[in-house]
């Protein structure tokens, strides 16, 4: 059956079918006879969704694509809109497939924060004329309640310095925090700083509220020297919200991720997972005292990591320490 008859019985324009057998059929071609295909739905699918599989880097943060994305940067900060930087790409480039992007690309570039964000490039405070830095939301439901004590924290706010710094893992003092919850309002606090993997352990005492939270984390970073303290990150929990109290008293500060961006938060999130090994899910912390906490800390402080050469997380914040310590 030719690929016009079978779209006439489908209800599709033929070049649709056209398409679907050119990505994935198998071409079959006879003497002296048109071209016929064989084409498996299952086996379509299965391509199409390992093709579809995430993460995938944008466009934008592959490094064969660095012109690109310089001149995306200049276009925005001329004041051009995605949309008008898309549109425009063919025109100064009419020769140049590679110079080619969706302004849907763009934005995603734009909204999203960390490892390859357009934000962290751009000279303009708004790269939008809208002023939004994250989608407006299309759903008829109500709009998420907005938050205030995020004003000014988010990963985007950080100045070049910091945002440096956290990037590149060679200065030590910023950490990542998260909840690692259980039953009966239990709950533990871990702190990880991402140069050393060093990690940091607080049990809450049956409750999670903002204030106890605070409480509980400027006890675990009382004695650790300054020079180790410069910020944390988190995600956008209910717990943080007294987060300005907790920079007040430590002079850390603290920002937050996207939200449902866990990514933005790795080194925590992978030792989030080690630790279940010792506390698998389920676990009720109120029946867990502090001194076996504490071995457990101590036991992952001391295991050799592959990502530090065979260096053990308390091995590697002495020997950062020890380099700050000649330095001054």
């Amino acid at each position: 059956m030719l690929p016009a008859q079978i779209a006439k019985m489908v209800g599709v324009n033929p070049s649709t079918i056209g398409r679907e057998l050119a990505h994935h059929g198998l071409v079959q071609r006879i003497q002296n006879g048109p071209v016929q295909y064989q084409y498996s739905a299952k086996l379509a699918q299965y391509r199409t969704d390992l093709e579809r599989a995430r993460p995938k880097k944008r466009k934008l943060d592959t490094a064969d694509h660095k012109v690109l994305r310089q001149t995306v940067v200049d276009k925005l900060n001329a004041g051009l809109s995605p949309a008008q930087v898309a549109v425009r790409l063919p025109v100064d480039f009419p020769d140049d497939g590679s110079m080619r992007i969706s302004h849907e690309a763009i934005y995603q570039a734009l909204y999203v924060q960390g490892a390859g964000s357009l934000r962290e490039e751009l000279k303009v405070e708004q790269a939008l004329r809208s002023g939004r830095r994250t989608r407006k939301p299309r759903s008829k439901l109500p709009a998420r309640v907005k938050r205030p004590w995020l004003a000014g924290v988010m990963l985007a706010d950080r100045d070049e310095k910091t945002a440096a710094e956290h990037a590149g893992r060679a200065v030590p003092g910023h950490w990542e925090g998260d909840l690692v919850v259980g039953p009966e309002n239990s709950g533990i606090i871990t702190l990880v700083e991402r140069a050393s993997r060093f990690a940091l352990l607080g049990r809450l005492p049956g409750t999670r509220d903002s204030a106890t939270v605070i409480d509980r984390l400027q006890d675990m970073v009382r004695t650790l020297p300054q020079a180790v303290l410069a910020s944390i990150t988190w995600d956008q929990g209910n717990e943080m919200a007294q987060h300005a109290r907790f920079t007040v008293a430590t002079g850390c500060k603290v920002y937050f991720c996207d939200p449902h961006s866990p990514w933005q938060r790795p080194t925590n999130e992978n030792f989030n997972g080690q630790l279940r090994w010792d506390y698998p899910k389920g676990t009720n912390f109120n029946d867990v005292t502090d001194a076996e906490l504490r071995a457990v800390q101590d036991k992952l402080n001391s295991r050799p990591r592959v990502i530090l050469k065979g260096y053990t997380p308390t091995e590697k914040l002495e020997e950062l320490l020890t380099g700050i310590a000649l330095t001054l």
